[in-house]
């Protein structure tokens, strides 16, 4: 499944990503997590969270914990 998760993820498959993950793919919970991380999709990370991967948790704790900036563009 980690190989699966891997081609998804080049492919960006998101579709096949949530998938995986809900086949129970730890790596697939892993790659979703640091894209919607970087994003800082906090919908997305609790969406990971409730599918099991808790790590998704951690990384949605760590950002809304962060400091807000105050500046708007």
């Amino acid at each position: 499944m980690d190989r699966l998760a891997d081609l998804a993820d080049a492919a960006g498959d998101y579709a096949e990503l949530n998938e995986l993950l809900d086949e129970g793919s730890r790596h697939a919970g892993f790659l979703l997590t640091r894209r919607a991380a970087s994003t800082c999709d906090l919908r997305e990370l609790q969406r990971i969270t409730d599918a099991g991967y808790d790590e998704a948790g951690n990384e949605l704790d760590r950002l809304l914990k962060a400091p807000v900036d105050g500046h708007r563009d």
